[in-house]
């Protein structure tokens, strides 16, 4: 039986902790199947939860870990017509950091040949999350403001890059001055300083008008400074949580501001809106990074061998992605 390298764990926990590089058995394609080999994965923030066991579904243990990644069609089972060897399509997520898997042709997701394998990689979960929180909370006109916190994220980054297209203006919010010029390059309008009093000149930053959507993944204080900025009726909406802190209730801007809180999973977004609502959100995010107007940076790859030092490297201070490749 033919070998293949995967990075698994047996039980939830710090990844550090519990993954471990294991030599486990290639797949082979059944019946309608095809295999895919790994071109690129990347480490997306929900890996840790799904790792850690905290997150929202989980996979039955031992599992294979990560869950975003670009391959190419390598094998095809008896009766599959409709895809061949060599097409580019996304990894299955049910395990990303391994060499290959297999998956049900019918739930094949292909990819554009002219987007890069290192955007594709990182194409799958960040970009149209960032594309739905634009365009399918809120109708936000053109020339509305949306403000976020995280702005130097792989979703605040293409927040910042998508706001450009659709003509709209942001605010983002990060922690370290030496991000501010990088993300102005990238086309943010407006950057500022947790912490920095920028609550209090909010006015200044829009000159004047309202702020329509917030776009909150980080919770506790960060969180209370966007819904106090917030115009009337305008819209929260919470799509993480990385610093686990409590959010206070906020009664007064509820009850006097109607402001409104809601939450964005898009896992569950895309069980509801089906393949043609995926199609049609996949197909922006490419369209845009085909024509070099979303282009999400690249940190550092790293093989599969120095999975402890990518993950080490994802938890630093850092602009791009981290890529694992096998």
């Amino acid at each position: 039986m033919t070998q293949q390298k995967a990075i698994c764990h047996h039980a939830f926990g710090k990844p550090l902790e519990v993954l471990q590089l294991e030599e486990v058995a290639r797949p082979e394609p059944s019946d309608g199947e095809v295999r895919v080999r790994l071109l690129a994965a990347t480490i997306n923030p929900s890996d840790y939860g799904m790792i850690g066991g905290s997150y929202g579904r989980l996979r039955e243990l031992p599992a294979v870990a990560g869950r975003e990644g670009v391959g190419v069609v390598d094998a095809i089972g008896h009766g599959v017509s409709r895809i061949g060897v060599g097409a580019r399509v996304r990894f299955p997520d049910g395990g990303a950091w391994q060499e290959t898997a297999c998956i049900p042709a019918a739930d094949v997701l292909a990819v554009p040949e002219d987007v890069s394998i290192e955007q594709a990689a990182i194409s799958f979960i960040n970009p149209p999350t960032a594309y739905c929180l634009l365009k399918k909370i809120v109708n936000l006109a053109p020339g509305s403001w949306v403000l976020q916190n995280a702005g130097n994220s792989a979703v605040g980054l293409s927040v910042i890059q998508m706001a450009k297209v659709l003509g709209l203006k942001t605010i983002s919010q990060v922690r370290r001055e030496a991000l501010i010029e990088p993300l102005q390059a990238l086309g943010a309008d407006r950057v500022v300083i947790e912490g920095s009093g920028w609550v209090e000149q909010v006015n200044q930053l829009t000159e004047g008008e309202s702020i329509r959507l917030a776009l909150n993944s980080i919770g506790g204080e960060s969180a209370m400074h966007q819904i106090k900025v917030l115009g009337e009726s305008g819209t929260q909406v919470t799509f993480g949580g990385m610093v686990g802190d409590l959010v206070r209730f906020p009664t007064r801007y509820l009850i006097f501001n109607n402001v409104r809180m809601v939450g964005f999973w898009w896992d569950q977004w895309c069980q509801r809106a089906g393949k043609d609502g995926l199609d049609e959100v996949m197909s922006a995010v490419y369209t845009m990074m085909r024509e070099g107007t979303l282009k999400l940076p690249v940190e550092a790859t790293y093989s599969f061998a120095e999975y402890e030092r990518a993950l080490k490297h994802d938890k630093s201070p850092r602009l791009g992605k981290i890529l694992l490749k096998p």
